[in-house]
């Protein structure tokens, strides 16, 4: 896969393409299997071994779409295990802040302490992760790793019949920024607050500015500037919005009048790989870059001709001659399997080949909004980066 390199030799044809793609046949795959070793082709003059030079003038990562939730970009020229070892770093290995301790004060509403606080841990919370210090079972909680949110949440009816707070929401969910109010119960005693770490101008889960001075405009910029990082390539500069859930509309539970929920939450900081609610995707994943090939010609008005366009709109269009030509198979992904389908008859087999490079990858990163997408990948190549230099100190 990649550029040849010099004195490598030449492989036949099939050979390559065994090497390079994927087959996809009517039921099953074929050549699936990632061919590595050095000697595979010795045999036929050819050296497979891998060559740094080569790699690094055939890799290359190419943005395609990079939004505030989602980044898709192709990685092009690397190993199957390297695409899968940044896909679990994404999931398991970049360390965000999540609710992880609840303290419950009264909760008469009909969902159970373990219920809510459960679904406490899950809610995204908008908080840089590099300010905290990972706290170890041990330690006592304090400003340098625990994060302390409140909710004291009580149901009344109206004088006009009508209910407050039926609803609570993931927004009435209340920053301390002087740390617990519980403190014999919680042990957690902050010794200086943490109100300097976060001095950007307040904005709600809405995205609306707290202030009502603030303008639409004003707003949406400091809405933007809390949704996001700094700098979309990992920057910690500051300055930082108060701690708060990434979406205000998250339903925790609905109360009936005279029912409460109180109770203290406390934030710290940790990895997807020890609990769920520590991961920063939504999800993370890849598919190798679809091909679609003619292995003979075929004329347009002959009856598989017909049947091709018609059946694959878009895939295959009439060129020079009256012979088909195969298109992007990457902007027709929706009727692939079409074609698949038709490749259980020999006609059609013998004369398409849908294939799959084995070396193109085609990468979603989905957010769950703690982090900026292209943020997860500078982290999670850093986070691969840091590995590779440690096995090597160790070989």
């Amino acid at each position: 896969m990649g550029k040849q390199r010099e004195g490598k030799g030449k492989l036949p044809e099939h050979l390559e393409l065994r090497r390079d793609y994927v087959t996809c046949g009517d039921r099953l795959n074929f050549n699936v299997n990632t061919i590595t070793s050095a000697n595979t082709f010795n045999a036929m003059g050819y050296d497979n071994s891998w060559d740094f030079a080569a790699f690094k003038d055939s890799f290359q990562i190419v943005i395609n779409k990079m939004d505030r939730e989602v980044l898709e970009f192709d990685m092009i020229g690397c190993d199957p295990a390297v695409a899968n070892a940044l896909r679990r770093i994404l999931i398991a290995e970049v360390p965000t802040v999540a609710i992880e301790h609840v303290f419950m004060v009264n909760n008469t509403s009909i969902i159970q302490d373990e219920v809510m606080a459960h679904r406490l841990g899950l809610v995204p919370l908008l908080v840089p992760p590099h300010l905290l210090e990972p706290k170890l079972a041990e330690e006592a909680p304090s400003e340098k790793n625990t994060v302390v949110f409140r909710l004291d949440v009580t149901c009344r009816r109206k004088p006009d019949g009508s209910l407050e707070n039926d609803k609570v929401l993931t927004s009435q969910l209340e920053w301390l920024p002087g740390g617990s109010e519980l403190p014999d119960e919680t042990t957690c005693r902050f010794a200086a607050g943490q109100a300097h770490l976060f001095t950007a101008a307040p904005v709600d889960a809405a995205g609306a500015s707290t202030s009502t001075a603030a303008s639409a405009a004003g707003a949406g910029a400091a809405f933007a500037a809390a949704a996001a990082p700094p700098s979309p390539l990992g920057s910690t500069a500051g300055p930082y919005p108060r701690p708060r859930a990434v979406h205000g509309d998250i339903l925790l539970a609905k109360l009936r009048p005279g029912q409460t929920l109180q109770l203290e939450a406390h934030a710290t900081k940790g990895c997807g790989k020890e609990h769920a609610k520590w991961s920063p995707v939504a999800t993370a994943w890849y598919r190798l870059q679809p091909e679609v090939a003619l292995l003979q010609e075929v004329r347009a008005d002959s009856e598989e001709g017909r049947v091709l366009l018609e059946t694959c709109p878009g895939l295959f269009s009439v060129g020079g001659g009256g012979l088909l030509q195969a298109g992007s198979a990457r902007g027709n992904e929706m009727v692939l399997e079409r074609l698949r389908r038709l490749l259980e008859q020999e006609r059609f087999a013998a004369a398409v080949a849908y294939r799959k490079r084995k070396d193109h990858f085609i990468f979603t990163i989905e957010s769950s909004g703690v982090l900026h997408p292209a943020e997860l990948l500078a982290q999670a190549l850093d986070i691969l980066a840091d590995k590779a230099n440690n096995l090597r100190d160790k070989l």
